[in-house]
């Protein structure tokens, strides 16, 4: 099924089968400010292995977790460093992810990652009003390993056919970074050594640049 969002009354129906496909524990695809991704809910743990198979992924590999609300973040980390929260408050909604910390006592499994979790809020108003209405979602690019990252719901298609049962058509993402010089997708940046005296670390450079990220958090980091 292919869900197009142009007019308010589209967007809404589709948007409510949309999170009613997650909510059954299936995945969907749906747009980000960056690459359109590939969706499920990131509190089914078999819907997590659903979307890792359908990417070609191990466990080795655990998908971020994107948010609607910057203020879901503390029910999903331990702890918020001082630099992180400005780079949140500066550069979110965007195309920044930021690993850290997780709260052991929430429920999930999204795959071998070391306690850590990686968020975003992304920068479109699809998915925005997708999560609020699902709550975080485990999301990947939407492509098989290997392959380049969809920016329109025609590659994502392309890509996972009948595998996936719902696309949400947002047209053509990624005009927001036609400039940038990295990956396509969101700058991966790791939070979680701050607290024991570690620099930043970042773990791809993507649509926002590094040095940016630097100038407003501060500290030390490993470009």
């Amino acid at each position: 099924m292919i869900v197009r969002v142009e007019n308010p009354e589209e967007r809404e129906s589709g948007l409510r089968q949309a999170r009613d496909v997650l909510s059954s524990g299936q995945c969907i695809v749906m747009p980000t400010d960056t690459v359109y991704g590939i969706a499920c809910d990131a509190f089914q743990p078999a819907a997590v292995s659903t979307l890792l198979a359908t990417k070609g992924r191990g466990r080795h590999m655990p998908p971020p977790v994107l948010v609607g609300n910057a203020e879901d973040v503390d029910m999903l980390v331990t702890h918020i460093p001082g630099g992180a929260q400005a780079i949140m408050d500066h550069f979110w909604p965007g195309g920044v992810t930021i690993v850290f910390e997780a709260r052991p006592d929430v429920e999930w499994d999204l795959g071998e990652t070391s306690g850590t979790v990686a968020i975003r809020m992304p920068n479109h108003p699809v998915a925005l009003e997708l999560l609020r209405l699902s709550g975080p979602l485990a999301v990947s690019s939407a492509n098989r390993t290997g392959a380049l990252p969809a920016l329109d719901a025609g590659e994502a298609l392309a890509a996972f056919g009948d595998d996936v049962p719902l696309y949400v058509d947002a047209s053509r993402v990624g005009l927001l970074y036609t400039g940038a010089s990295g990956n396509p997708g969101s700058t991966i940046v790791d939070a979680t050594g701050l607290a024991t005296g570690r620099p930043w670390k970042v773990l791809r450079h993507g649509v926002c640049p590094s040095e940016d990220l630097r100038a407003v958090a501060g500290g030390d980091w490993d470009l």
